[in-house]
């Protein structure tokens, strides 16, 4: 039913189901219609959040089996995320009050630059940067099974630990579905794909600026930027890719060009071993960035 890939991290390269991703979009968007269906009777809120946040998501899992069938170049893709925020920008979803580290807590609604209205800079200009950063980051940190699955499941669980209880609820069952889909990805079982990729980091990015928690979703994909910076370093400075060497089961690196050849380069070990420690890095970081938002 699914294409199958070979997985290069095994022995043998066996053939792997892929882009299982669409499971996690569908299960996702239906649940979030269904409760936009049996909210919209008791608020008069519209569009709710649930709706928005199912947009985005069909959005990310649009562009995420697009890139599956067509093999976008990454210049390419990198700028796709930028489609998914119009529905965050016309639907005006999130508060235009941010915090930052720099500059204190900035209210875009009253504040003026030069002659544009700061809430047109932050629906345009500031949702477009957190979406395509946070969506490109997640789908940089991948190769081995469980990452593309169990990382984004980590930042997802400190999110809603760290939002309000009413908005809680929009990622009862997108988690549930992707931590489903973590135990056979991780197990080697199935891939994810870019579908899923793509959609998870819009999750997090959309849910974040709807439940005005961008300082937390910060914090918890700090390992997220860690990779991707070494990985733009290597590639635009000295031309080089990140790439593993298969010795029986244990994984190995000859250079540091990624968070991944970083652990293998420095404690060469199984791919699950890796992937749990890389998962240990996201706790720290995701509870991390709980505690900032609760203290």
């Amino acid at each position: 039913m699914f294409p199958k890939v070979p997985d290069h991290h095994k022995q043998g390269k066996p053939l792997v189901p892929n882009g299982l991703g669409v499971l996690y979009v569908l299960s996702s968007v239906i649940y979030l219609f269904l409760l936009h269906f049996f909210e919209s009777g008791e608020s008069s809120r519209y569009p709710s959040p649930a709706l928005t946040l199912a947009v985005c998501i069909l959005f990310g899992g649009f562009m995420g089996l697009l890139d599956d069938w067509m093999d976008l170049r990454w210049r390419y893709k990198a700028f796709l995320p930028i489609f998914a925020t119009l529905p965050l920008a016309v639907l005006r979803e999130g508060t235009p009050v941010m915090a930052t580290y720099i500059f204190g807590k900035i209210d875009f609604s009253k504040v003026t630059f030069w002659i544009i209205p700061g809430e047109i800079i932050f629906y345009f200009g500031v949702i477009p940067v957190i979406v395509t950063v946070t969506t490109n980051v997640v789908n940089q940190l991948g190769g081995l099974n469980g990452l593309e699955t169990l990382c984004p499941s980590i930042v997802l669980i400190a999110l809603m630990a760290a939002s309000a209880p009413d908005y809680r609820i929009l990622l009862i069952v997108p988690l549930i579905s992707y931590l489903i889909l973590g135990f056979f990805n991780f197990n080697g079982r199935i891939f994810v794909g870019n579908t899923g990729s793509f959609a998870a980091g819009i999750t997090l990015a959309s849910y974040a600026i709807i439940a005005n928690i961008e300082q937390t979703l910060l914090i918890s994909i700090l390992p997220y930027i860690f990779n991707s910076s070494i990985i733009l370093i290597n590639v635009l400075f000295f031309g080089r890719r990140a790439a593993l060497i298969l010795d029986g089961k244990i994984l190995r690196a000859n250079h540091i060009r990624s968070l991944v050849t970083l652990i293998a380069h420095i404690h060469p070990s199984t791919e699950k071993r890796i992937v749990s420690i890389i998962c240990l890095i996201f706790m720290f970081s995701a509870s991390l960035a709980v505690a900032v938002a609760l203290l």
